[in-house]
Parts: structure tokens; sequence; C-alpha cells
């Protein structure tokens, strides 16, 4: 039979006069994520410390690592790879067992420790101005990774943490869910053979730390790795774990199923979770009584857009509809950081935090800017430019060729188009494309820049009815696999109808009903409907 992975035997740990953990002993097998549950002070966090081997050595006991080591290099494993050949040196792979807290073993330790990686609730462990793809870089760096192969290597751990689509993002604007994702890529590029997650997800709504529970478990499993995670909500145990643990006051009081672990937590301790609801979507645009007025010589004021309110939630699909002339177009270029309102609010979610669109500058509307893309009717792809060119060059970023390659087809897909199709058109010039094929690499040549928010100024134009369904499905595929929002400003009453979760009618620059499409389509006047 084989052994364990990690074998714990009557460990204690005190802190003066304080026993912080009692006699605690349990074993954990290769590949098993086992979950540690208990009140704030219960002794998870010093438990977690002891079986990294950081800060000081327990009071009595032993955490002894069943691994493999190289006959030649540093290189260790898992047991179960024992008589292999080492993937870095090809040596033997030699069973050993090493007691981790035993000064004997210090040059052991450190070879142990390479092979584990953690993750904490905050997310200090970030570049905060570098790009997603930077921040896996730097951690192959640290790792000394073959530069030759590190932006294939980094491409690999951000699509496996389905962060794609954030790639050249600033880490500082990311999403509290998707920091986490980037913390687990880069501690996957260590190649961990355990992972340690100390409350992953504790300052995540609900919904959030549920994709973020999800990529964890993924990782284990395409990794090929153990896990441990501690918390003090049963949902993270519940969603995680393979096996649990209760710690009171540091004795482990029950282990077994996670559902017998946490019935036993919540009775003994009527443990109370957050009852807030699933977010489905928080608010990322917000506007407040935004006008613009112009000034003309015959027509003296003129209010374009005249006090007008309104939210975007996360993923929606938002339209706004009217007669020309009613501020639709100069309300999509205020929402897009082109026109400077005269008045009001407007603010936009980057990240966690809000930016004012009415104040110029880098850290304000330029900031909030770099992440709205905008697509117009009369879209514009470079004629002599062939599909990877035209995206590539809307990035405005010297790509790598595999990366350039890896990121269209990522985008294309994205768009609309399956892998193989979105490979095959790769090289062709616009020309040869249809009119549908055209339009689903305009939008991909907004989306490769990673928007949050996506302006569409009259998606469909004069467009016939089944390039039309494209585009429809473009966009609708744009939104589930990006988690991407739009604002669509149109007269296609019929694709709105399709599209859009809900509405803005305007008339006169005002908004005047903002609601669910079929409610909005409902008190539109016929002359607004036959324009």
């Amino acid at each position: 039979m084989p052994k364990p992975f990690i074998s714990v035997h009557d460990l204690c740990m005190d802190f003066g006069n304080t026993r912080v953990l009692n006699g605690v002993s349990f074993e954990i097998q290769e590949g098993e994520i086992i979950g540690v549950i208990g009140r704030s002070g219960a002794g998870k966090s010093v438990l977690m410390h002891l079986l990294r081997g950081v800060e000081q050595p327990p009071t009595q006991g032993s955490i002894v690592y069943h691994m493999v080591g190289c006959d030649r290099c540093t290189f260790m494993d898992v047991q179960s790879r024992a008589g292999g050949r080492c993937p870095e040196c090809g040596g033997k792979l030699v069973a050993v067992d090493v007691d981790l807290w035993d000064e004997k073993n210090d040059g052991m330790k450190s070879r142990v420790m390479n092979r584990t990686a953690i993750m904490f609730q905050r997310t200090f462990a970030l570049y905060g101005n570098d790009r997603v793809i930077e921040n896996v870089l730097h951690a192959l760096d640290d790792i000394r990774y073959p530069q030759e192969r590190a932006v294939s290597r980094a491409a690999d751990l951000i699509e496996q943490v389905k962060l794609s689509h954030r790639m050249m993002h600033i880490a500082r604007d990311l999403s509290g869910g998707e920091k986490q994702r980037v913390v687990l890529a880069r501690q996957l590029a260590k190649n961990p053979a355990m992972l340690f997650a100390d409350e992953p997800t504790g300052t995540l709504d609900p919904e959030t730390a549920r994709q973020v529970h999800r990529m964890l478990t993924q990782a284990v499993q395409q990794n090929g790795m153990g896990m441990i995670v501690t918390s003090h909500f049963s949902q993270v145990i519940e969603d995680l774990a393979n096996r649990a643990m209760l710690l009171v006051d540091g004795d482990i009081v029950a282990i077994g199923s996670p559902k017998k672990i946490i019935d036993s937590f919540a009775e003994d301790y009527h443990e109370i979770e957050s009852s807030v609801p699933v977010k489905h979507g928080e608010k990322i645009l917000t506007a407040r009584d935004v006008e613009k007025r112009y000034i003309s010589v015959d027509r003296g004021v003129i209010r374009a857009v005249n006090g007008v309110s309104f939210e975007v939630s996360r993923g929606e699909i938002f339209g706004i509809i009217g007669k020309s002339g009613a501020g639709k177009t100069t309300l999509s270029r205020i929402i897009a950081g082109i026109i400077e309102p005269t008045g009001g609010e407007l603010n936009m979610k980057v990240g966690e935090e809000w930016i004012d669109m009415t104040k110029p500058g880098i850290e304000f509307r330029g900031r909030a800017k770099s992440y709205i893309g905008l697509l117009h009717q009369e879209y514009d792809l470079y004629p002599h430019r062939t599909v990877i060119d035209n995206l590539t060059d809307a990035i405005g970023l010297e790509f790598p060729k595999e990366l350039a390659v890896r990121k269209a087809v990522v985008t294309l897909k994205m768009a609309g188009f399956t892998e193989d199709k979105s490979r095959e058109i790769l090289d062709r010039l616009p020309g040869h494309l249809s009119e549908g094929e055209k339009h689903r690499v305009a939008l991909a040549q907004v989306m490769i820049r990673e928007p949050r928010l996506v302006i569409l100024d009259e998606p469909t134009g004069t467009m016939d009815p089944i390039t039309k369904q494209d585009v429809k499905h473009s966009i609708l595929h744009a939104r589930d696999e990006m988690d991407e929002t739009f604002v669509v400003v149109s007269h296609d009453m019929d694709f709105v109808r399709d599209i859009c979760d809900r509405l803005a009618l305007m008339r006169g620059g005002r908004i005047i009903e903002v609601g669910p499409t079929l409610d909005i389509l409902g008190e539109m006047t016929d002359d607004e409907k036959s324009e």
C-alpha cells in the first residue's frame, strides 16, 4: 500500500503559555483536497504555516513529506513517481521521507518547499502596475523557467484560469475574483505538488467565490497536485474539499466527509453565513443627471443630452433607442469617453474602484476609456492587411508571433468563430470574407483590446437578415465567453428585441423610460417604431 503524501503526528504549538495546536495527527493522500474549518483563532493558519515549513518550529511532533528526490539535481516529486526519471535532468527518482522540522533535513526541507505554493485571502502577491501576462512571466522568471518557452507557458496558465480575455489588463484594474485567478496562475507557474489556500475567497461575493473555487478544483485535477484549504465558511469547504477536519481551539475534534464536518460545525457553533443573494453582475456604469449642451449661433443653447440617469450591470446587454436627434449617439460618445459631459455624474467601475469619467486625465476618464471599446456602424478593417494583422495592430503592442496567433484565435473564438475557422482565416484579407465574417472580425478587433464595456453604434445598419443573425450570435457568444457588457445604440427594433436585456428610450435628449426590453418597446410611438 502506498504511503500518504504527508503524515502529521502529535503536532503541538505553544506561544508562550498558550497552546495553539494540541497533539494534531492526520494524513493527506496524493492529489487529495483536504479542508480545515474552524472559527477564527482555532489554529488553522498556524497549522498551515507549519505544514509549509515557515516561521518557527513546532513545540513537538512531526510533519513528514513522503516524496521522491532526484539523485542528480534538486528536483522532488510525489512518491508514486519513484523509479521514474527526473523531468529536469534525466536522473533517477528515489523515494525519500523528509521530516520537515528535523534540523538534519534542512537541505531537503528547502527542496520540499520549492514544490509547494500558497494563495492568501488578500491579493498583495501581484505586481499591481504590470499586465496580467507580465505577472505570470515574473513568476516563471522566479523559478528560472526557460525564457524561450516562457511566453507560451504564461499563456497556457492564463488560459487555464480562464483569463485569456484579460491577458493585457493592468493587474490593479482587475476585479477581486480576477486578481485571485491571476494569483492562482502565478502559483501554478511553480508546478507545485501541494497548494495551500488560506481563506482564498473570504473577501469575495458568493458568486465570484464559486468561480474561484471552480478554478482551484480544476487546477488540482489538471496539475495532479494536492491542496489544503482553510476557511471559517462552510461553503468554501463544501465547494472544494474531498475530506474535511474540524479544528476547535487547537484540537481536531472531527475528520471525515465535508458534509458531516460542516453539519457538526453548524450544529455546535450555529454558524451564520452571509445571507446576501448571489450576484449575477454588479453595477459597472452609473450615470446621474448627465448633460451635454452646445451653443448654436442660430438656435442658441442645444441640450443634446438633458439630465439622463441610468445604470448598467456587468454582463448586461443594454440598449439605447429613440428617433434620430433624440440624443442616442451623443450619449454613446459620452459613455465612450469621446465627448466630455457638460454636467452630471458618470462613473465606471474598473477592477474594484469607481472612476469619475467627468474628470479628464490618465487617472480618471483616460483610465476608464482604455477599458471601453467602440464599434461603429461604419467599421473599417485595413483592406490590405490580413486578419491577424488587423487584430494585433489594434492592440498597439509588440507580440511574439506565437502569442499573437494564440491571442487572435482565442478572440476570434469569443467573437463566434470555431477554432478551425479562426485559424483558417488568420492569413486572409478582409475582401475574402463574407459580410457577417467581416463584422465578427471587427468585433474581435474591439474585443482583443480586452474592454470591460463594448459600445455598438447601429451594429446592424443595412445588413441582410442572415448577416444580422450572425451579428446577434457573435454578440451573445462574446457576452457568454468573456463576461462582456454591451451598450447597443440602434434603430433596429427587431434586433434589440432579440438581444437586449433592458432598454432606455430617449426623446428630446432625455431618457423617458428604462426597463425590460418588451416593456419599453410597448411604450414607443408608431413613428418611433417605423423610423
